[in-house]
């Protein structure tokens, strides 16, 4: 197949460029700017020609028809993602457009396959039950949790209508050769150039790979929607620094604070980004429910449907950690024993 893709140059778009690629599959990129193409693909000695790179935006409808024409399927995984208040409106709009323009322009072609990036965060309740399918869309605190609310019940509708969506649920993301240092890899950057907190909950993490490999079986599904959780370990703060320990043959610092301070921060955060500066923060009260409340979620019914299996995350942390050396983004100090091991 030709695979129009969205958010291709990104850390999740990109592993599943590759996996695409690996399988056979054409894929043609919309992206904003076709000199990451080649800072992203030429290292992994993937070649994408310059016909297949498209410049322009998800908001764009002209530049997301001509992606799509000559494609059989879409992937759409581009997202807005700030969390500045400043930027809540703009954030709400670009993926709300994105959504209606390349989910929905790929279901008024009529393409048999489309793949959609969700997130187990659009189940999440803090202190709720164990996440799963049939949980009831929730509210958002933030903008771009709210954006990705409202595209899930656009996809939910053209799904009811008959519309061939296979929507991904990824739990955090973790895995080697990212991009940049997305959110869940940055996590594991700050346990060892900083600190880690034990505290009440923990970390569920899916290995990017697996990931793709999700992507890749929703793809070739030979009929339908489908709708399938992307749940890697769910280990507890504890035992996640102590798998990093164990890799790495270090021992991070950590310290404890049970999860209502820490939530408390959070909200002291937001207050001074609402009223006195506006500013990229990490620690706020939505970040600090996900760190302290987050109540699991199981990916053994993708494992079973689509034939997946997930990494242990000592494999994934494995990986992930020394590619971050690798990378230059941690010191041999850091990494212990896989600064050797390579």
């Amino acid at each position: 197949m030709r695979v129009m893709m969205t958010g291709g140059t990104g850390f999740a778009g990109s592993h599943t460029v590759r996996r695409f690629v690996e399988a056979g599959h054409q894929v043609r990129l919309l992206v904003r700017d076709a000199d990451k193409v080649r800072r992203v693909f030429e290292p992994q000695g993937i070649e994408i020609p310059e016909s297949d790179v498209i410049v322009g935006d998800i908001v764009d409808a002209e530049s997301v028809k001509r992606a799509m024409q000559g494609c059989d399927a879409v992937y759409h995984g581009a997202a807005l993602v700030d969390m500045r208040r400043a930027m809540a409106k703009k954030v709400l709009d670009t993926n709300a457009k994105g959504v209606e323009l390349v989910v929905g322009g790929a279901v008024k072609r009529g393409l048999p396959s489309i793949v959609y990036v969700s997130s187990t965060s659009v189940f999440f309740k803090p202190g709720g039950e164990p996440i799963h399918l049939d949980m009831p869309i929730a509210r958002g605190t933030t903008a771009y949790a709210q954006s990705k609310g409202q595209g899930e019940r656009e996809v939910r509708r053209l799904q009811a209508e008959g519309a061939p969506i296979r929507v991904s649920y990824p739990t955090g993301i973790v895995g080697p050769d990212d991009p940049g240092l997305s959110d869940a890899n940055g996590a594991v950057y700050i346990f060892f150039k900083q600190t880690g907190i034990n505290t009440s909950s923990g970390y569920q993490i899916v290995d990017v790979r697996d990931l793709a490999e999700v992507h890749l079986k929703q793809l070739e599904l030979p009929e339908g929607a489908a709708r399938h959780i992307a749940a890697g370990p769910f280990l507890d703060w504890p035992e996640t620094y102590r798998v990093l320990d164990e890799v790495t043959q270090t021992r991070l610092w950590r310290f404890p604070m049970p999860g209502g301070p820490l939530r408390a921060l959070g909200s002291v955060g937001d207050f001074i980004k609402r009223y006195v500066y506006d500013f990229e923060f990490p620690l706020t009260r939505d970040a600090m429910e996900y760190a302290t409340q987050w109540p699991g979620a199981s990916g053994e019914d993708t494992a079973r449907e689509l034939g997946v299996t997930f990494r242990s995350a000592e494999e994934t942390y494995t990986d992930t950690v020394r590619w971050m050396y690798q990378a230059g983004h941690l010191k041999a100090r850091h990494v212990g024993v896989l600064a050797k091991n390579r």
